[in-house]
This record gives structure tokens, C-alpha cells and sequence, in this order.
């Protein structure tokens, strides 16, 4: 579910037309409904029920602050995988003592800040890092609180770009090495135990290996019991999928409902780490066309927005599906389009064969399920600006990021002086 609907032929968010902020901050934009950001943090916390757990909202599906307060004002903690989502989360008001720090990558600078501030858990990806946040935490007179995260070797069934569980990837480390690598743990400085993690992919649409994965980490945490090790959380990261275009999506409840089964009896505070689930559909992506041009054999759409302002479709061959700003008329006819962006790439293509009604210049669409992993992963590729972010509430809105304009980019950059002037 999410809230942009047509209320008197205009497409709103929640009450706002978008049409409205189009004309006040230009396109293309993003926008972001905070009803549906709050409806499904609680329908996510209520899927777990009495289960004792900690949901940490993914900084990496969407790093906006007013986004990440609004998360961070019913409860949630934050999931950061760089220094830099961990300042956010803190600038959101997320307290230290709710954000989870995990990536296979984190510098000393950012283990330092982290354990400066007391982060609640750092996820540990490699034994290098378990050695150097000993150090570091050893130096700063403070006692790091660690999970190890483990790689089940399960396949996610999801695209091969964004599955983290299996033998091959960069993620974690191997299960079959756990009870070397905890008893290597509990034997360094300044290292405190306090979990297992485990993260095996994103967009899921089957339940099945969260399943497998879950299990393995049950049986796991009873061995490492069994060593003497003092496990209290059970991470189990995040990858719940949803519906883009059109594919089944397991329900909230269901997943919920295979946590409480498979690992409700072991006596361990759960740790999520949901993003997309929460911020996907919370999200639109709103593009003006500039120009529809007829081909020898198909038709495009030519918009303001490119792959460098959403990358997924670019990247993973993502599909998303469209709306007109304007509300289609029951007569209206429907003709196939190819959606593109103006960038110099044939990948700069948001879809194909997309019915819509006839366009035209000007006409307004927007881009659904856009809350997750899109603004946040744009660039300024073609020298074009970063756009604007806004958050509606009711029949409010505000810029919650303001459009980076190319003088902004070019004001950061300088000639050094043997560059002599043309």
C-alpha cells in the first residue's frame, strides 16, 4: 500500500497534488509519503509480535534525515554501513545506543567514531577487521560490542548483484569456520560478544532461504552455547522484497511469522534490518517529458529524469511501473512507450514497451516504488544536478534536500595555478 492516489484528476501524495510541488521546485524530484513510511515501520514491528526485537531501519535504502527522523520518532534504530551513514543516522536523531554498524570495509577513523560515540553493535565482517577493532577499542579504554556476521552459504534466489549470502560473496564469514573465529574473539582485548549476524541478500520474493538461513543460524547459536559463548542477539539483517511490478511479495506477517518459528525460543534479543520494505513504496519519482519521438520501429518518451538520478534500472534491469500525473481519461488510448533519460547511454532507459496515454511535451509521470535505493544512489553523471527530495505530511510539504544545482558542483572544484587560462 502506499498514499499517492488521484483526488480530482490530479495525482496527490497523500494531499498534496504533485502538480503543486512540480511548479514550486521544478522537476524532476523525488517524493516521499511519510504516511506510508510510518504505516509500514508499524506493520513491520506488529508482524513480530511478542517477539523480543529490535528493528534498525537500512540507512542504504534511504539516507534522507527527515526520512530517517520520521523512522527514528516511532522507534527505530538505524543499520549503517559507513561512517557516513552512522553521522546521519546521529544527525536524524537516532541515538548510538539503536544503530548497528556493519560493511565489509570500515577504516579505523570510522571504528574509532563509532565506538567514541557507543554504538550498540558493530558487525563484523572479516578476522582482519575483529583484529583491529581489538586495537582500536583496547586504545580508547572501551570494550567493543561485536556480532560476527556468518556467510550460510544459501542462496538467495534473488539478482546476483545484491545476493550476500552465499560461499562466493564478499559478506561475512564462512559458517563452517564460526567456532574458530568466536573462540579467536573471545580470546582479544576489549572485544565483548554479543551476538551472531547474518544478511544473505535483498528483495527476496521467497521465503524459503530466509528459511534455510535462519535455521543454520539456530543451530549455530546453540553450538556457540555450547562453547561457552554468551550469545544474547541474533541479527538477522533484512532483504524482505516487494512488489515492483507486479510480482507476488511475501506479506510482513508471514515473515514475521517465520522469525517467531524458527527462532523465537532461543532466548535472544532479534535484530532487523528491513529498508526497502519500509521506504520502496513510500517513494515516487516525478519526470516531465521533453519530448516523445517516433522511431522506426518504437516510441520514446524522453524525460527530464536519467539513470544517473535512478540508477536501478540501469544497473539491475529493474522494472517499475508509471503514472501520469494527470489523470488518464476512460477514453484515453494507450500506446507502448519506451520510457528514457537524456544521458549519452542506452542503458539511460527506465522502461520499455510501457502503455501509456498518448504524451506530450510537458506531460508530468511519475516513477513508483521509488523510496528504496534510488535517490540514494545518484550521481552527478552528464554534469547534471542532484534533485530535490521532498516529504509530504497530510496536505504539507517541505524540501528535505534541495536541488544541487551545477554552479553548486562546479563551486567545490578549482584550477591549480601551472593551468594556465585559455
Amino acid at each position: 500500500m502506499d498514499h499517492f492516489s488521484y483526488q480530482g484528476g490530479r495525482l496527490c501524495a497523500e494531499d498534496v497534488p504533485i502538480d503543486e510541488i512540480a511548479e514550486s521546485v521544478g522537476t524532476p524530484f523525488y517524493c516521499y509519503a511519510s504516511a506510508t513510511l510510518e504505516r509500514h515501520y508499524r506493520v513491520f514491528v506488529e508482524s513480530l509480535g511478542d517477539l523480543d526485537a529490535t528493528v534498525c531501519f537500512a540507512v542504504k535504502a534511504n539516507g534522507n534525515i527527515a526520512v530517517l527522523r520520521t523512522l527514528g520518532n516511532l522507534g527505530a534504530g538505524a543499520d549503517v554501513v559507513s561512517g557516513g551513514e552512522f553521522k546521519r543516522a546521529r544527525a536524524a536523531g537516532i541515538p548510538a545506543s539503536r544503530i548497528v554498524f556493519s560493511g565489509v570495509g570500515k577504516t579505523d577513523v570510522e571504528i574509532a567514531d563509532a565506538l567514541k560515540a557507543g554504538v550498540w553493535q558493530i558487525n563484523v565482517e572479516s578476522e582482519p577487521e575483529l583484529e583491529t577493532i581489538s586495537r582500536i577499542a583496547d586504545s580508547l579504554g572501551v570494550t567493543a560490542p561485536v556480532a560476527i556476521r556468518i556467510n550460510p552459504d544459501v542462496d538467495a534466489r534473488t539478482h546476483e548483484k545484491i545476493t550476500t549470502g552465499k560461499s562466493e560473496n564478499k559478506f561475512g564469514i564462512e559458517w563452517t569456520r564460526a567456532h574458530e573465529v568466536y573462540t579467536r574473539a573471545a580470546g582479544l582485548p576489549a572485544v565483548g560478544i554479543v551476538g551472531v549476524a547474518v544478511h544473505i541478500g535483498s528483495q527476496l520474493l521467497d521465503l524459503s532461504p530466509f528459511k534455510d538461513a535462519y535455521i543454520r543460524m539456530r543451530d549455530l547459536v546453540a553450538m556457540l552455547r555450547a562453547d561457552g559463548h554468551q550469545i544474547t542477539r541474533l541479527d538477522l539483517g533484512g532483504g524482505l522484497g516487494i512488489a515492483y511490478d507486479g510480482k507476488a511479495a511475501p506479506a510482513p506477517d508471514s515473515y514475521g511469522a517465520l522469525i517467531r518459528s524458527v527462532v523465537g525460543d532461543l532466548d535472544c534479543q532479534v535484530v532487523l534490518e528491513p529498508g526497502r520494505v519500509i521506504a520502496g513504496n513510500a517513494g515516487i519519482l516525478v519526470t516531465r517529458v521533453i519530448y516523445v519521438k517516433e522511431g522506426a520501429t518504437r516510441t520514446f518518451a524522453v524525460v527530464d529524469a536519467a539513470m544517473n538520478d535512478l540508477l536501478r534500472p540501469a544497473l539491475y534491469s529493474a522494472r517499475h511501473s508509471f503514472l501520469t500525473v494527470a489523470e488518464p481519461g476512460r477514453d484515453d488510448h494507450l500506446r507502448e512507450m519506451d520510457v528514457v533519460g537524456p544521458i549519452c547511454e542506452t542503458a539511460d532507459t527506465f522502461a520499455r514497451d510501457v502503455a501509456l496515454p498518448n504524451l506530450r511535451p510537458g506531460d508530468m509521470i511519475a516513477v513508483r516504488t521509488a523510496g528504496a535505493y534510488c535517490a540514494v544512489m545518484a550521481s552527478t553523471y552528464n554534469g547534471r544536478p542532484l534533485v530535490p527530495e521532498i516529504l509530504v505530511k497530510g496536505d504539507r510539504f517541505a524540501v528535505v534536500r534541495e536541488r544541487i544545482s551545477v554552479d553548486d558542483l562546479l563551486a567545490r572544484e578549482s584550477v591549480p595555478d601551472w593551468v594556465v587560462q585559455p
